[in-house]
């Protein structure tokens, strides 16, 4: 049995219906195309004066995984997914949890799938970028995110401009942003180092270099999105964000995908948690038209 370091068996739901999103997982990862790993963290949202929560988003994306659906109607071979498990984090210490983040994630790089990390706060897409990074380096950022998070101070604010101090990324394309929600320094910090705002379409050519795709979830609308750590009244809709994440699966320079900033103390009726489900569907769907 492949052991991942720092981690426990992951939470699904008992009884999971092997018609629907269990048929696609399986115990180990041999002959697997995609690892899911869980990091139940929120330190980084508390540091950050964020709604906490975001602790308890793994539980309830796989919950709302669950009870999907996938059927072939359009005859999709969907890819064949293990789930490594959760990160044990370290209350308390984010350095520490960052470290079991990237040990967790460079393991399972070593196993020759494309990781999909579920958080958690948005700090922890370093660890996970910095893990993959070590196979594909450097890695070019594309987010979809409400907020820049490139603040200097530790936190869920300061990702991307960690991956770019460090090195593990070497450019960054943010869409979704609310031009009311960011700070002049971070945007002077973010064009400074060649960060870019971007207009394109789900549709135009993707980057040619390997590639770290991040899901904020608060990058969409609060009509859909209630639960999350920072709700934005004028974001996404479900539509354009299925179209990106959809594209983003497609591309085969894309090593790796994250979830995060599901907050399901502050969700109604489990919309939040159903739509990030969706989102990670959407980039299986997309993945599974890959082409070699």
């Amino acid at each position: 049995m492949t052991t991942i370091p720092h981690t426990r068996p992951a939470a699904w739901p008992s009884n999971l219906p092997a018609s629907k999103f269990a048929s696609l997982l399986k115990p180990t990862p041999d002959g697997c195309q995609i690892g899911l790993l869980g990091v139940p963290d929120d330190t980084g949202v508390k540091l950050n004066h964020g709604r906490p929560g975001a602790a308890q988003g793994p539980v309830a994306l796989r919950a709302a995984l669950a009870r999907y659906g996938v059927a072939d109607p359009h005859d999709w071979v969907w890819p064949t997914i293990w789930d490594a498990g959760d990160v044990e984090i370290v209350p308390g210490d984010l350095h520490e949890t960052h470290g079991r983040v990237t040990q967790a994630t460079t393991a399972m790089m070593e196993q020759g799938v494309l990781p999909i990390m579920i958080g958690g706060g948005h700090d922890l897409t370093f660890p996970f970028v910095r893990g993959v990074a070590e196979y594909h380096k450097p890695m070019h950022g594309i987010y979809f995110d409400a907020h820049l998070d490139v603040r200097a101070e530790t936190g869920s604010g300061m990702p991307f401009r960690k991956l770019i101090e460090t090195g593990a990324a070497e450019s960054l394309r943010v869409h979704g942003l609310d031009a009311y929600a960011n700070s002049r320094e971070h945007v002077e910090w973010f064009s400074a180092h060649g960060g870019r705002v971007a207009g394109r379409t789900p549709d135009d050519d993707w980057l040619a270099q390997p590639t770290f795709v991040s899901l904020d979830m608060d990058v969409f609308d609060s009509a859909h999105a209630p639960g999350v750590s920072a709700i934005n009244p004028s974001g996404w809709s479900p539509q354009l964000g299925e179209q990106w994440v959809y594209q983003a699966g497609r591309h085969k320079q894309v090593k790796c995908f994250d979830i995060m900033e599901l907050s399901p103390p502050h969700d109604q009726d489990g919309r939040t948690a159903r739509l990030a489900a969706r989102m990670l569907l959407a980039f299986l769907r997309g993945f599974s038209e890959r082409r070699s």
